[in-house]
């Protein structure tokens, strides 16, 4: 009889399922993935076959030409949807069950049953309310393998309201220019337009255009943006009032020269590091994060009240200090090419 849990195996570029010979979120090319979301130390291409939901799928497509045609009409890489809540059969007798993570649009954890024996890998994830994308459930297991982010006690989120008016009086306070937002292109960016529209900015909100795809990709998937306008289309006077989105990169760069009189702003969980905000001269810092923080990451793990923690991507060690406080067992993964994104 094999010993406990001995059929998931973290190796340092992905969680191995062994008897179904499947990864989950492997750093390099494999046979089959599970994928939690598109944000790429996660997703890549060159898989034989992904397994995930169909808006990661979407966004994979648009990202990495997974399961999408090449030159010659074929198929060089499958691509299996599972839709939130549905179980599937993988080799060796693992069912999987892909669950929402809250983290960007198509999100999921992904549920692993394996003779009488649950893991639930998070993938990355987040508790707040987000109109993007489907909320985080708790699901219970007995092994939770954990993202950890933000996983300090400095870190805790302000409600994205406080964040939004901070933004929206920036914006009445610099009528003849604009603020630009540096966001993350999947996921940050759009819920920053999301929820400056349920803040009541009803005015057009203007893109770099290395954001329309992705943004276009989620108003097809029944996430409303409003208007939105790409900066190249427009001359600087047409632009004074209004809100810029670019990524982080561009908040800096030659091409911000084109907008009126700028107020620097940017979106991430990180602004919450004042050094962070100096270093990219950001005038505007805006904690907006997609990520659990420190308070969520505990709250999480109280609930889902596994018998096992395993702990990744990130502040590793003072998660794992808190749950040897608190008589949970768990352990640390040291796996490789889960970096810091612009969150």
């Amino acid at each position: 009889m094999s010993a406990p849990f001995s059929w998931i195996r973290p190796e340092p570029w992905g969680v191995h399922v062994v008897p179904a010979d499947c990864w989950v979120d492997p750093g390099r090319a494999v046979d089959r993935a599970l994928v939690t979301h598109g944000h790429a130390d996660h997703a890549r291409g060159g898989h034989d076959e992904t397994i995930a939901t169909p808006e990661t799928l979407a966004i994979m497509a648009l990202r990495y030409r997974t399961g999408v045609e090449d030159g010659s009409g074929e198929m060089p890489s499958k691509a299996t949807p599972v839709a939130y809540g549905e179980t599937i059969r993988l080799p060796g007798g693992v069912d999987a069950t892909f669950v929402p993570a809250g983290h960007v649009l198509g999100s999921a954890q992904i549920l692993l049953e394996h003779a009488g024996e649950r893991v639930v890998i998070t993938g990355d994830y987040k508790r707040r309310a987000d109109p993007t994308c489907a909320p985080f459930e708790v699901v219970p297991c007995d092994i939770f393998i954990t993202e950890a982010t933000f996983g300090l006690p400095i870190f805790t989120h302000p409600p994205i309201e406080e964040e939004m008016g901070k933004l929206l009086t920036a914006l009445r306070g610099n009528p003849d220019g604009c603020v630009l937002v540096g966001a993350y292109a999947l996921g940050k960016a759009q819920r920053v337009i999301a929820e400056l529209r349920a803040a009541g900015h009803q005015d057009p909100i203007y893109l770099h255009g290395a954001m329309e795809k992705m943004c276009r990709l989620y108003e097809e998937h029944g996430v409303a943006l409003g208007d939105l306008r790409l900066v190249s289309d427009h001359m600087k006077d047409e632009m004074r009032g209004s809100i810029v989105v670019a990524p982080p990169s561009a908040l800096n760069d030659r091409w911000s020269r084109r907008l009126p009189e700028a107020i620097t702003a940017m979106a991430s969980g990180w602004m919450r590091v004042r050094q962070r905000a100096r270093q990219r001269n950001v005038e505007l810092p805006l904690v907006i994060s997609d990520h659990a923080d420190w308070n969520e990451l505990t709250t999480t793990i109280d609930e889902v009240d596994p018998a096992e923690t395993w702990i990744t991507h990130g502040r590793e060690e003072a998660l794992l200090r808190w749950c040897e406080l608190g008589q949970r067992r768990a352990r640390a993964l040291a796996l490789v090419g889960r970096e810091d994104e612009d969150d």
